[in-house]
């Protein structure tokens, strides 16, 4: 099957037009008109995944977050994202990012299913799509509720939801929440909106020393569940989804590998 029509598919159920304005979503590298018989699939287009996109001969890489992010003067091999795109050229490889798109459409409702979050709602809401009952609202992360339980309960069920060793905690352990938001990646940018919406524990990643004692101290408790952490979950999810639209062509994700060591 060639890349077009690859693309055509992703972007039926993740239009680029859902994206946030800042974004960079598509196909980043490579040939439209490549045929594409192998697809490896991973959170990030880092040196390790290229390689072994390489080494398991792959026709196209999909990844979560785009290795090309703003503006490039040049690709060479002076500077290490040019090396990978070379890599990937040389190599005759497809390279294609769905990033905040799939956030919208995908990522926010699996991370909250994850946490079978009841009543779940747009956390932030970014535009609106039509369906067969009329408009809905679309956007960032999600609210709703769980069963009332402690913030140390609650983040054992993140760590036993997303398969991890740790979170970060700020608030008390013992105090009780049930509003729940959700906001997978870096959620700094949410807080006053979890805040704003009720929510007495906001789960999320990349949060810093000022943010989270801040949102504490304003009754919103947080768990840093980390970056990947949260956001593994797509590997799986979009493997599912291209060997169920793209029966014959082998779909190869890459292992959950969170990229720092905590000693």
């Amino acid at each position: 099957m060639l890349c077009k029509n690859i693309i055509e598919m992703i972007e039926s159920a993740y239009p680029r037009c859902y994206a946030l304005s800042w974004d960079n979503v598509g196909l980043l590298a490579g040939s439209r008109q490549k045929e594409v018989k192998k697809i490896y699939v991973a959170l990030d287009a880092d040196d390790e995944v290229v390689e072994e996109a390489v080494s398991v001969g792959a026709d196209m890489l999909i990844t979560h977050h785009p290795l090309i992010f703003s503006g490039m003067k040049s690709v060479t091999d002076d500077d290490f994202i040019g090396r990978r795109i070379i890599k990937m050229i040389e190599n005759k490889m497809a390279y294609y990012a769905m990033h905040t798109n799939y956030d919208v459409l995908g990522m926010a409702d699996l991370a909250a299913d994850k946490l079978m979050l009841e009543k779940s709602e747009v956390l932030e809401e970014t535009g609106m799509s039509d369906t067969d009952k009329g408009e809905k609202k679309e956007g960032i992360g999600r609210i709703g509720f769980l069963k009332t339980m402690t913030l140390a309960e609650c983040a054992k069920l993140v760590k036993e939801a997303f398969s991890l060793e740790y979170v970060k905690v700020f608030g008390g352990e013992e105090k009780s929440v049930s509003r729940v938001a959700i906001c997978p990646g870096a959620g700094k940018s949410v807080l006053a909106e979890a805040l704003k919406k009720g929510a007495q524990v906001l789960i999320t990643g990349d949060i810093d020393h000022h943010s989270g004692i801040d949102a504490a101290a304003q009754g919103l408790m947080v768990i840093d569940a980390g970056h990947y952490g949260l956001e593994h979950i797509f590997i799986q999810d979009i493997k599912q989804f291209l060997e169920k639209g793209l029966p014959g062509i082998e779909i190869i994700p890459a292992p959950v590998r969170h990229p720092f060591h905590i000693i």
